[in-house]
């Protein structure tokens, strides 16, 4: 027997993260065709038809960072979908003339050619993969062939992480809607405020040299930061009056019980070890800790707090503020910020607020596609 040979993607098996992942299998396709400069996947969203870049290995070139886009308005890859088949284009001059904004990040950043695939999971479009190189005329028909096993093991890579998370994911979504069978709460307040954190992230995203898996985890994890309330009474989850000081204690105790739910529910399927899934678990446990220190469960305070639970808390409060309560109008956007402003640096973090508050025609249009229904 011989134990010689090297399996050179042996890593993509191991507990890494995606973009680790992604920088391997580049790299064993730049061994092969050192012409391929970047490879690249962005997701698609169809309830906001947003195409958001995800994970890509650059070699430190990223024109298309933190970038999103509406599917509907880049008519060249609507016609990829449209025609079912991947795209090449050996001669990227010929879009010089492109107007839309990704167009202009790439012949900007000097690529000369490119090749796009579809990624399709179970017979449903999901994003994009993209190969670009800065050598015109890279991808010749015998490199594609060697290069389209690579691009199905990329695509198989990334649904297997997200289907995985996904599935605990609508796991704990399933047990969060029984909840929200007792709690005020709606579904539109998860989607609106899910959407506030990953405006959040994205805006924070060079200041904090946050990855986009980073902010699209965010975004992914946000609607269960109030998992644990499954486990609190309805004398207590429902009473329309103030808490008395024992009832505020016991509802306060939903932070530790959803870290414990969302623990149970990664052992039973055995999930553990996903990369970054501390970021679901800090999102449940920690979003009402402030930064003063004043906050619960356990009084962390300033950068004790991870930074996904100062975001998610800023996008909780705002949605709370702005929402129409049985107890409560809506307040507008402007009373709102007026309070966070007030509370920023103190229970809130000030750079989460601010980034929340330069996204305001954003965070308009989030509340118009994800009003309350008035029937409820």
């Amino acid at each position: 027997m011989i134990f010689e040979h090297e399996d050179r993607l042996t890593a993509i098996d191991g507990n890494i993260g995606l973009a680790e992942k992604m920088a391997y299998v580049h790299e064993e396709l730049k061994a092969r065709f050192p012409a391929i400069a970047r490879v690249a996947a962005a997701i698609y969203d169809p309830r906001t038809d947003l195409l958001k870049t995800f994970v890509a290995s650059s070699g430190g070139d990223s024109p298309l960072q933190h970038y999103q886009a509406k599917l509907s308005e880049s008519p060249s890859l609507c016609d990829i979908l449209e025609r079912g088949r991947p795209r090449v284009v050996n001669d990227m001059h010929l879009f010089d003339a492109g107007q839309h904004e990704h167009t202009q990040r790439i012949a900007k950043q000097g690529y000369r050619a490119s090749y796009t695939m579809p990624m399709y999971s179970h017979g449903n479009f999901f994003g994009f993969l993209f190969f670009n190189s800065y050598e015109p005329e890279a991808f010749s028909e015998e490199v594609l062939r060697q290069i389209d096993p690579f691009g199905h093991l990329i695509s198989l890579t990334i649904i297997h992480e997200l289907s995985s998370m996904q599935t605990l994911l609508a796991t704990v979504k399933t047990a969060h809607d029984m909840t929200n069978l007792r709690d005020s709460e709606t579904g539109s307040h998860l989607d609106r405020m899910s959407r506030y954190a990953r405006l959040i992230a994205r805006k924070l995203a060079i200041l904090y040299e946050l990855s986009d898996e980073f902010v699209e985890n965010v975004f992914a994890f946000s609607p269960l930061h109030d998992i644990g309330k499954i486990g609190i009474p309805d004398e207590v989850l429902l009473k329309p009056g103030d808490l008395s000081g024992q009832e505020r204690e016991l509802m306060q105790t939903h932070a530790q019980r959803g870290r414990e739910l969302i623990d149970t529910m990664l052992e039973n399927f055995r999930l553990g070890g996903l990369p970054n899934i501390d970021m679901l678990r800090n999102i449940a446990e920690l979003h009402h800790e402030a930064l003063d220190g004043s906050g619960y469960p356990y009084g962390r305070s300033g950068d004790d707090i991870p930074l996904e639970s100062r975001i998610v808390a800023v996008a909780d409060v705002f949605d709370a503020l702005t929402s129409r309560r049985p107890y409560k109008p809506a307040w507008s956007n402007q009373e709102a910020l007026v309070l966070l402003r007030t509370l920023s640096g103190s229970k809130l973090d000030p750079d989460c607020v601010q980034a929340l508050m330069q996204c305001l025609p954003e965070v308009e249009e989030i509340q118009r596609q994800f009003a309350e229904d008035p029937l409820g």
